[in-house]
């Protein structure tokens, strides 16, 4: 690293946290932008591949209770904003914030996404009714990944 005034200056301690959120969501690549700055970690292939075992286990009770992606109208879907781990209620156990079926009003909480150990609650950007929950509680969630969709 040169000492030059447009030099990236790394922050190791962030660096340390991308990649134990990536431990803790199995995610494989994390990106984060601040400004002109932009970090990416990711996973090897290899790690990714000796994951894809338990990646076939969870897929197929999702894919069994979801439609296909390319059938599906995201239109009104409100998307993620962040990369996480979403949580559809507040503590395990405890009924959901939104599920099919359910009126929400603009501005109420319709899931959990926890990014780094925070916890960011996702509000509904408009009122109806949801129609589709297009993820499953414990989760991990990518950037602008389809959450809930309200009609």
């Amino acid at each position: 690293m040169t000492d030059t005034p447009s030099a990236m200056q790394i922050d190791a301690a962030l660096v340390r946290q991308l990649a134990e959120l990536l431990d803790e969501s199995k995610l494989t690549e994390i990106e984060v932008q601040d400004g002109e700055r932009r970090i990416r970690v990711a996973r090897s292939v290899t790690v990714a591949a000796q994951a894809a075992p338990v990646a076939a286990n969870v897929a197929a009770p999702i894919a069994a209770t979801l439609e296909a992606p390319s059938a599906l109208d995201n239109t009104n879907a409100i998307k993620s904003p962040m990369v996480g781990t979403v949580y559809l209620s507040s503590e395990p156990g405890a009924k959901p914030f939104a599920g099919v079926g359910d009126t929400v009003s603009e501005g109420q909480t319709l899931v959990i996404i926890e990014a780094m150990k925070v916890m960011n609650p996702i509000l509904a950007t408009r009122s109806g009714k949801v129609s589709r929950v297009c993820v499953q509680n414990g989760q991990p969630v990518e950037y602008d990944q389809p959450l809930i969709v309200i009609d």
